[in-house]
């Protein structure tokens, strides 16, 4: 059994392998699509939802609710800029509207409260079960989202999936493939004076059979999935359960020249900018229980 745990992980790992550089090309040509005036009026209507959000949350935190009125303010001034640009020089760079799409997400999801996503147990039936993923799990992701510190902003939105199933006893908790939302919370390029480029990331989002569920995490390790060196580390992590364990341990990441450090910050060890390209494997950890319903128990 524990063999055939250990292949499955591989053939998992060689399929994700082989997808990236389509991944990546994919992601290229998305971000090169010229910016239209549809694109800035979904910014728009993104910013209406944030403040409907805002004005819910003035009956539960008012101080969150004025935050994030005032910071909701700020974008919609960078909202109304882009469009003045569009119809001015008639283009805009996808990288600003990037950076304002970015703010505006990570932003809907600070206003957004956590949600409750289980389902009454009635006479002793359950129609969902909330399982509780304990603080200090930890998960093998693949980056969907290229990172760099050089050109990488504050609140610069990512995505990341989920490697390997995650598994309690027989119920499938957390399939793998499923999505991990988060966002540059601090950045420093490399420059001529320090040439130690940083980045830390923080997933917020969590997306577990279509369920929208807040998650918070931080990076432990970033290993580089494309050498076969860790590809047998993610698979011997999956062959135990694929989450706990701290298998490299020592805070070290498996790419070169990269050191993780308190908090998930990711620093240069080589006078550079740290680098994270598509398909890079990161190992998060949860920094707050993860409650996930699942179906009746498996018989």
């Amino acid at each position: 059994m524990r063999g055939y745990h250990w292949l499955q992980a591989a053939i998992v790992m060689l399929a994700l392998v082989l997808a990236g550089p389509a991944l990546e090309a994919q992601g290229s040509a998305g971000q090169q699509a010229p910016v239209t005036a549809a694109d800035l009026t979904r910014l728009e209507q993104t910013a209406d939802d944030i403040a409907a959000r805002a004005d819910a949350l003035k009956a539960t935190d008012l101080t969150l609710a004025d935050e994030v009125t005032k910071r909701l303010a700020d974008l919609r001034d960078d909202i109304t800029y882009l469009k003045v640009k569009l119809r001015k020089e008639g283009s805009v760079e996808r990288q600003d509207y990037n950076d304002v799409h970015d703010r505006l997400e990570t932003l809907r999801n600070r206003a957004t409260p956590d949600r409750v996503t289980a389902q009454p147990v009635i006479n002793g039936d359950p129609m969902g079960r909330v399982v509780s993923i304990g603080v200090g799990t930890e998960f093998d992701v693949r980056l969907q989202t290229p990172l760099n510190s050089g050109t990488s902003k504050v609140e610069q939105r990512f995505e990341a999936t989920t490697i390997l199933d995650y598994r309690v006893r027989e119920d499938l908790v957390v399939p793998a493939g499923s999505l991990l939302r988060g966002f540059v919370s601090s950045v420093k390029p490399a420059t001529k004076v320090d040439r130690q480029g940083s980045l830390t990331l923080s997933f917020d989002e969590a997306v577990i059979d279509q369920a929208h569920l807040r998650v918070r995490a931080s990076v432990v390790d970033a290993l580089d999935g494309k050498t076969s060196q860790d590809n047998t580390r993610i698979g011997v992590g999956a062959a135990v359960g694929a989450v706990l364990g701290g298998i490299l341990g020592g805070g070290k990441g498996a790419l070169v020249g990269v050191l993780v450090g308190g908090g998930g910050t990711m620093a240069s060890t080589e006078g550079a900018d740290v680098d994270l390209p598509v398909g890079t494997v990161l190992r998060i950890r949860l920094d707050q229980p993860l409650d996930v319903t699942i179906g009746p128990p498996t018989r």
